[in-house]
């Protein structure tokens, strides 16, 4: 099977590229490095094409699609802060390149587009757990394009008999999550803050609750979601059904690393839900889901992988500069 998958340089695509590859299948990138890394797909690199451009650029869309089966579309600006921050670009590359995937993938007569949508769709509504059939009220701009995306793939379906599958994720967290960006998610900053024992930062009281879900089982559903028969134009909640308090990582981060931080407690954000768990129900019953991962053990991979991935880094510092790392920070 030949896949193309946009955003495949970044934290979900790039874990999605890996198991194709190793499952056999042809595998296309399509990535501008705003946000992935080249070194997130060194373990697959030389059995890929890696094509360097943006969604936005239909052109490139189109070349990058070529001869592909499936397409997995992970590209977006992920950011609820930076989409309330910056509307604007969120809605071009979120919906614009959105449509351009969705146009290549009609002329070129793909199988099947598996959109990466969000909870974030919900928004606010008290109801828990999320169920699919819930009206979506987005409360970001991020959550508005996602919902978008959404309402694009079915029409496509409508109008000219495009098949595609929205995957509503849910705080999907583990390795190559960038803790550097502002707007990175809060299990990679966490994991850095314990790193570095330095204050974890919670906006809010820590009491907000998530579905916090471990990327092997986004990766799971992705690739059930390309071949699941009946379920063209449907959308499925990814998660794993249950909530964790913010309070609640940091008290299992501490169980993990032996160390207990002072969190520093800001105010909540714009555009920041209060609680989100998921109702998989229907992922189990339409795509076989069923996450593997629970949450304390995919934390403590992930911190695993974050510690690991410090101490590779400081290794190449002393490397290039020929001195401890510990003696040029004092």
């Amino acid at each position: 099977m030949r896949y193309l998958v946009t955003g495949g340089a970044g934290f979900i695509g790039s874990n999605t590229v890996d198991e194709l590859v190793r499952r056999g299948h042809s595998v296309v990138v399509l990535d501008d490095f705003s946000a992935g890394k080249e070194d997130n797909l060194a373990e697959s690199r030389n059995k890929i094409t890696l094509i360097k451009a943006s969604i936005t650029d239909i052109e490139a869309v189109r070349k990058a699609m070529h001869e592909a089966e499936y397409v997995l579309h992970l590209a977006a600006r992920t950011s609820v802060p930076r989409s309330v921050k910056d509307p604007i670009d969120t809605n071009r590359i979120n919906i614009e390149g959105t449509l351009n995937v969705l146009v290549a993938a009609k002329e070129l007569k793909v199988k099947r587009v598996v959109f990466a949508a969000s909870s974030a769709a919900y928004g606010e509504t008290p109801t828990l757990p999320k169920v699919e059939t819930m009206q979506p009220q987005p409360i970001s701009p991020y959550g508005v394009t996602k919902y978008v995306g959404e309402l694009y793939g079915q029409t496509f379906g409508r109008c000219y008999g495009l098949e595609s599958v929205s995957l509503r994720y849910f705080n999907i967290f583990g390795p190559r999550q960038d803790p550097a960006s502002p707007y990175s998610g809060v299990l990679a900053k966490f994991c850095t803050a314990f790193l570095e024992d330095t204050p974890p930062v919670v906006f809010g009281d820590g009491e907000q609750t998530r579905d916090f879900t471990y990327v092997d089982n986004a990766v799971q559903a992705n690739l059930l979601a390309c071949e699941a028969p009946n379920v063209a134009r449907k959308v499925f909640n990814i998660g794993c059904g249950v909530r964790v308090s913010l309070n609640e990582v940091l008290r299992a981060l501490t169980k993990i690393t032996g160390k207990t931080l002072e969190a520093k407690y800001d105010p909540p954000r714009d555009g920041d839900i209060r609680d989100s768990q998921a109702d998989i129900s229907q992922a189990k019953e339409f795509l076989g889901y069923d996450p593997q991962i629970g949450f304390e053990e995919g934390l403590a991979r992930t911190f695993e992988w974050y510690r690991e991935s410090q101490t590779r880094t400081a290794a190449k510092a002393e490397k290039v500069t020929g001195e401890p790392n510990s003696a040029r920070s004092n």
